[in-house]
């Protein structure tokens, strides 16, 4: 339960009080205010907690982090970042035949422990393939029904219109004012989220890379690159740590360049962020969990 308050609600599944504003209720059961729901009062109060960090160090990395969560609003809506029959599956079908006949066996393999069902792991990948249309029957016994397309469709604009508030140094973040996605850039990412069906989701980041490397969209070429672990990594040029992951008995020399790398200044926004939604967010929402 630790990890699903420190990791899965602040950062994954953001509760979204059933869409209803500050100091009211969705109809329901308390689970209905846990649940993720894409665009949230909750979302926007995240979203302006963010931008009132626009002059600190780390408020790039922090809109990063911001951005991959209120993506996962729409994403993940539906489910909820703690044990709860809401987020069991049943009857699950999809527009990939082989993705459903693969379902079972799946799931048969799965981490059946103490932590399922969490989140949308009954579900697998099914919310985050972006081309995927699909259904199923929650454990509520809801039918629900999901066009990963036409609902990333929806993000990109939004997260578009974040982000020019951001720029903009817009501190109440009225992002219906923003002009949002071209149009041309619009039918271009809906053409790649279609296209763009690896399994993998590392393959499915290089193949946007490769479009921002080519100029695909409106703001140009631009030279960039994703290196997660090893050498040329921010924690390698913050640490100088080679291995992928910590044994515990590592000992790193200090160096004055660590206190503003970006491997620094990511775990600063990190806990800024966490601390602002389950201390300062949450709560106005009538949520404890921190």
């Amino acid at each position: 339960e630790l990890a699903n308050h420190r990791v899965w609600v602040p950062f994954h599944f953001l509760p979204g009080n059933g869409g209803k504003p500050a100091g009211e209720n969705p109809e329901g059961t308390f689970i209905r205010k846990l649940v993720c729901h894409p665009d949230s009062h909750v979302a926007m109060d995240m979203l302006l907690a963010c931008v009132n960090d626009h002059e600190k160090p780390y408020a790039l990395h922090r809109l990063g982090i911001t951005m991959h969560v209120y993506a996962d609003t729409w994403s993940h809506q539906g489910f909820a970042g703690v044990n709860h029959e809401i987020n069991e599956v049943d009857d699950i079908k999809s527009n990939n035949k082989s993705e459903d006949r693969n379902f079972l066996n799946k799931i048969a393999n799965f981490f059946l422990s103490g932590s399922f069902p969490l989140g949308h792991g009954a579900a697998l990948s099914y919310p985050d393939q972006p081309s995927l249309v699909w259904e199923y029957r929650n454990g509520l016994n809801e039918k629900i029904r999901r066009n990963n397309p036409a609902i990333f469709m929806d993000a990109v604009d939004k997260m578009c219109r974040a982000m020019q508030c951001f720029r903009g140094k817009d501190l109440s973040m009225d992002i219906e004012s923003m002009p949002g996605l071209p149009e041309k850039d619009a039918r271009k990412i809906y053409s790649l989220i279609k296209s763009n069906r690896d399994k993998s989701g590392e393959k499915r980041h290089e193949n946007w890379i490769d479009e921002i490397k080519k100029g695909s969209f409106s703001f140009g070429q631009a030279d960039m690159e994703y290196i997660a672990k090893g050498r040329g990594s921010w924690k390698y040029k913050s640490i100088s740590q080679l291995a992928a992951s910590d044994t515990g008995r590592e000992v790193f020399r200090f160096r004055k360049a660590f206190m503003s790398s970006n491997w620094k200044y990511f775990h600063d926004a990190l806990q800024a962020h966490r601390f602002d939604i389950l201390h300062d967010v949450l709560p106005k929402y009538g949520i404890c969990a921190a």
